[in-house]
């Protein structure tokens, strides 16, 4: 007998939402994944990224030469020196959808917003939101709380320069405990100045400017003495291309469209990649294989096109095939644009010309070392994912292509898509039982990694333990391959953990620094003590928090110092795996080299490294006493 369906369909279980109702039930669909602030895709960053990114459309167009944000506690304020929104339609721009004027191309001919959602988003997403606009002598201003308007002001005389001021507070029940990283902010706001040479931004009185463009961005993102030739910088009319090749594994790449920063590509970087080693083979006349050809390139290209589609409203892979309508496609302009440009720089440069060729060639001889153990260690690492237990995987991943109506969510979900790299049964025992089969993944290592500081790839290859790593994450043949967005340390906080977790970091540095550039590995916080009491329960991260837990809980509560995550339960970890997981993310601040990293911390054992565990251990031991003595 067939069950009964327990949900009836008729006409009640039709429904229909405002803009409002919809943005706030699927926020992913238009922000991406919410987050707290530990990721540089989380929404609240995406919020403040809409807003700007009207500003700089403005500017693109030839007006407004700077833009203001000020960040004050949870309040943004973002200040353009714009046209201004016209007056009569202040309301409607900000809370109705579909509503703007980057529908009309001949207003916003290569705009990064072209579907009248942006505002919208952020207005119906903030706990509180406002709008003025200056033109012309007059202001006009409207007041919102998620998304309803709750005062429109009259329009008034105004001294103010003509331009859109927005404020608003993201919604704490929507984005909980959200903070900002500054690192994170920097970027975002280097990457507006980089691809607008002159545009002057100040964030909280920080001021950033760049006069030359993706020449400055690579030059800030490099090492002088690490690259192996000057960096090539390459202009034409809708494209700029500056690229270099490093002594770092991998390919590092920083696409752009219309100044919106494409952090999964699309269409303009597969043409950029295809068409950068067309070119290099015909200058050549060496039909290189295209690994060796891009292996160690960092890149930026930008390009400007016309009404541009992305595949989601976060608008973070480009999927246009042409640059303009009825025009070329996008692969002939910029396999067109390489095959003239860089082919005629490197006649004119015959000493990067030969550096390049040195670097290519170097990586055809690792290539072909590395073939054989290569095919070893494949078949090991087919043979032990048949045979062990070592990952434990998850049903959505980072670079599946997602198909039908839910694609959006199902997008959503895989930005969610973790895996925790863990050591020993008992921990990853817990984890197991305690995370979320759709999103959350699980790798067990065995025992402590290896120190790979100045090795080649081919321990990777010869190391069971980071073989197998390398083959959970999908990451052997290119970075593109990713299957977790999310890569995660979980490692005991006490000194053997900690030592994991830096030869872990070591690891990926070494050998995959696209993925720390790119903001995918994390640390895991667990808590190192619980202080309870009948009535309550507090976990607390630090000794600064137990001694407070303990005086508000009073009458000498339990006090239980977790010495590693196999002694948390698996109903404990589930709160601190879910919502409220605290990551810290691995951040590399802009001009940090890695390999001058590497050396100062896992290189021979130096007078200055002495120094500075012993200057670090001993403020560590006075903030304790301090604590001990209140």
């Amino acid at each position: 007998m067939a069950e009964k369906n327990l949900f009836e369909y008729n006409e009640e279980s039709i429904k229909s939402l405002d803009w409002k109702e919809h943005i706030r039930l699927r926020p992913g669909m238009y922000i991406g994944k919410l987050g707290d602030g530990s990721s540089a895709d989380d929404g609240v960053y995406v919020l403040i990224k809409e807003v700007v990114d009207n500003c700089i459309d403005e500017h693109t167009m030839g007006y407004g030469k700077h833009v203001d944000v000020n960040i004050e506690g949870k309040t943004i304020t973002v200040r353009d020196y714009g046209r201004g929104i016209p007056l009569g339609k202040v309301v409607d721009v900000v809370s109705k959808i579909n509503t703007g004027a980057k529908y009309d191309s001949k207003a916003f001919q290569k705009s990064v917003g072209l579907n009248g959602v942006g505002t919208k988003a952020v207005n119906a997403l903030s706990n509180y939101f406002k709008v003025t606009a200056y033109r012309d002598g007059k202001e006009k201003t409207a007041e919102f709380e998620r998304g309803v308007l709750i005062k429109e002001h009259k329009e008034i005389t105004s001294k103010e320069s003509n331009g859109t001021m927005v404020t608003f507070i993201p919604d704490e029940t929507v984005f909980k405990n959200y903070h900002f990283v500054q690192e994170y902010l920097d970027k975002q706001f280097w990457n507006y100045c980089y691809l607008n040479a002159g545009l002057v931004m100040n964030l909280n009185g920080k001021k950033y400017v760049s006069k030359n463009g993706l020449l400055d961005l690579l030059e800030k993102n490099t090492n002088a003495d690490e690259i192996r030739y000057p960096i090539i910088h390459i202009k034409g009319e809708d494209i700029e291309v500056a690229l270099t090749h490093e002594n770092a594994y991998g390919e590092e790449y920083y696409s752009f469209v219309n100044g919106q920063f494409t952090t999964q590509g699309g269409t303009h970087l597969a043409a950029f990649r295809e068409g950068y080693v067309k070119t290099i083979r015909d200058f050549y006349k060496k039909d290189y294989d295209a690994s060796d050809i891009r292996g160690s390139i960092c890149a930026a290209i930008s390009v400007r096109v016309q009404e541009p589609v992305f595949e989601s409203q976060t608008k973070t892979k480009l999927g246009s095939q042409n640059v303009y309508e009825n025009g070329p496609s996008m692969k002939n302009f910029i396999g067109d644009f390489l095959s003239k440009e860089l082919n005629n720089f490197l006649h004119r440069n015959p000493a990067t010309a030969e550096a390049l060729k040195r670097r290519i060639e170097q990586n055809e001889r690792e290539r072909k070392e590395l073939a054989g153990i290569k095919k070893l260690a494949n078949e090991r690492a087919k043979k032990a994912n048949l045979h062990n237990k070592k990952l434990r995987d998850c049903k959505y991943h980072y670079n599946d292509e997602p198909t039908g109506k839910e694609k959006d969510i199902i997008i959503e979900k895989q930005k969610e898509s973790t895996i925790f790299i863990t050591e020993g049964d008992s921990a990853s025992g817990s984890i197991t039982k305690a995370r979320s089969v759709n999103t959350q993944a699980v790798f067990s290592l065995r025992g402590k990694p290896l120190n790979c500081y100045g090795l080649t790839k081919k321990v990777v290859y010869e190391n069971e333990e980071f073989n197998l790593l390398q083959h959970a994450l999908n990451i052997e043949e290119s970075y593109e391959g990713l299957r977790y967005n999310n890569i995660v340390i979980a490692t005991d906080a006490d000194v053997d953990g900690m030592h994991i977790r830096l030869l872990l970091l070591t690891f990926f540095l070494q050998f995959f620094p696209d993925l720390v550039k790119n903001g995918h590995v994390y640390v895991l916080e667990t808590p190192l003590f619980r202080v309870r009491n009948k009535q309550e329960t507090i976990y607390c991260y630090d000794e600064t928090a137990k001694q407070a837990a303990m005086k508000k809980l009073g009458s000498k509560p339990e006090i239980t110092r977790f010495k590693g995550l196999g002694e948390i339960s698996p109903d404990e970890f589930a709160r601190f795996i879910s919502a409220d997981m605290k990551l810290q993310p691995v951040i590399m601040e802009q001009g940090e080299h890695i390999q001058n990293l590497l050396e100062y911390y896992m290189g021979k054992n130096t007078p200055q490294r002495q120094d500075f565990i012993i200057d670090n251990l001993r403020v560590e031991l006075d903030l304790i006493e301090e604590v001990i003595i209140k």
